[in-house]
């Protein structure tokens, strides 16, 4: 019987059993590219470690969300985006998530999303919670709500 890492796409990509191209990664995160981008730069920052979404956190999860975010700021940096102040970070709210292992989106620039983006990854989106509201919730509560 197969686990859920045997077919979870980003495991695969952790396992480098997939042609994606790893844009950065280190001990415990690797990044890459969007394969249905929704900004001019997208893109997600992975654990290795396979987490389900963002209401699996906990709050001794903090330290891996605040990594996850910068290796998020710094693959926009190294892609030279220049408006830093431009930029949306979340996570999809399950059921809405796509692959269902953890993935921090990082997107640039945020005002400039078409609009189908917006009701991905916008402000009044249902399916999206920014990392701010990750962090708060799981250092006040201990979980996403």
């Amino acid at each position: 019987m197969e686990s859920e890492e045997d077919v979870c796409a980003f495991c695969r990509i952790r396992d480098t059993d997939t042609d994606t191209e790893i844009l950065l990664s280190d001990e415990q995160l690797l990044c890459f590219r969007d394969v249905k981008p929704g900004a001019t730069h997208h893109y997600l920052i992975v654990p290795r470690m396979h987490i389900d979404n963002c209401k699996a956190l906990q709050g001794t999860d903090v330290p891996l969300v605040e990594q996850m975010v910068s290796m998020g700021w710094r693959i926009l940096e190294k892609n030279k985006v220049g408006d830093l102040d431009d930029v949306r970070m979340g996570f999809h709210i399950p059921p809405f998530c796509s692959v269902p292992h953890l993935h921090l989106h990082a997107l640039a620039p945020a005002s400039k999303m078409s609009f189908k983006s917006q009701l991905h990854y916008g402000p009044q989106s249902h399916w999206f919670i920014t990392v701010d509201k990750v962090l708060s919730q799981l250092k006040t509560r201990g979980k996403v709500k």
